[in-house]
This record gives C-alpha cells, structure tokens and sequence, in this order.
C-alpha cells in the first residue's frame, strides 16, 4: 500500500507529505496547463474544461462572452495556487480547494487526449502500451485528488 501524500492533521491543517520529485512533477503540471490555457485556449483537449452550457450557438456564444475570461481566470488563479505552493508544507484551506480544482483539470486535459472514459479498464492496463507514461500520471493525479477529497 501507498503512503498517504496528503492528510488532515488533528488540529485541521492540510499536511502534503510529497517528495521532491512529486513537488516538481506538481510545478510542471501547472507550468504546462498554464501555457496551455494562455497559447492554445482552442486545443481540442481542453473541451471538457469549458463544456458547452446550451444547445443553441447564440445562447452559447452570449454565455461565452458573458463568463469565458471569468471561468479562465479562476482556472488560471487555481494553478497558479498549485505552482506556487506545491513546496509548502501545509495547505490553506483555499489552497487546497484550488489544488483540488487545478488537479481535476489536468486529470480532464489528459483524460481527453488519452480517451479516458469511465469504462476505461484499468485492470487490463499493459505497462507496454505507448500511453503507459500519461496513464500512469493520470492515475497519480487520480489518486492525489482522492486524498484531497478525503483531507478537505
């Protein structure tokens, strides 16, 4: 079994127990859905970060003009929390909501460019797959924002 990265500690804090390599692996997520977000805000792989609200193409574009740079300012706000406090050693609660936020976009970005759905088998997962890298990272994020669930 896995050590536990992140816990509520007694007195309510959010304790993150990553090493290193994982605060770095954090950072680069961040880094990497951030440039995302600013250079390519078309790329199909962030569809699901920006569902359509109606059926109706003027409805939509209205609703897009009305929230699209709020809904992009708050994801931008989150990951910059999990960037800039992927060192720390205890979690705010606000930082841990936005660690929570920023997490599951990068799980739905790479779930989208892999073609996660939930009837993905992880039983039959083969290490040798060309995607076993992105699942593996996939199943990471899964597991850290499972323990964020349970700590907030």
């Amino acid at each position: 079994m896995f050590q536990r990265r992140i816990e509520r500690t007694a007195d309510g804090e959010i304790r993150l127990h990553l090493v290193d390599e994982e605060r770095a692996l954090i950072r680069e997520i961040a880094e990497e859905l951030g440039s995302l977000l600013d250079e390519s805000p078309d790329d199909p792989s962030l569809r699901r970060l920006f569902p359509p609200a109606h059926e109706d193409e003027e409805l939509e574009r209205e609703y897009r003009d009305l929230t699209g740079g709020q809904l992009a300012a708050g994801r931008e706000r989150s990951i910059e929390v999990l960037r800039d406090s992927a060192g720390q050693a205890v979690l705010t609660q606000e930082d841990a909501d936005a660690w929570l936020r920023a997490i599951n976009d990068a799980r739905l970005v790479l779930g989208t460019r892999l073609d996660i759905t939930e009837d993905f088998d992880w039983d039959a997962f083969d290490a040798s797959d060309p995607r076993a890298p992105e699942l593996a990272l996939y199943a990471y994020l899964s597991w850290l924002q499972e323990q964020l669930v349970e700590a907030i």
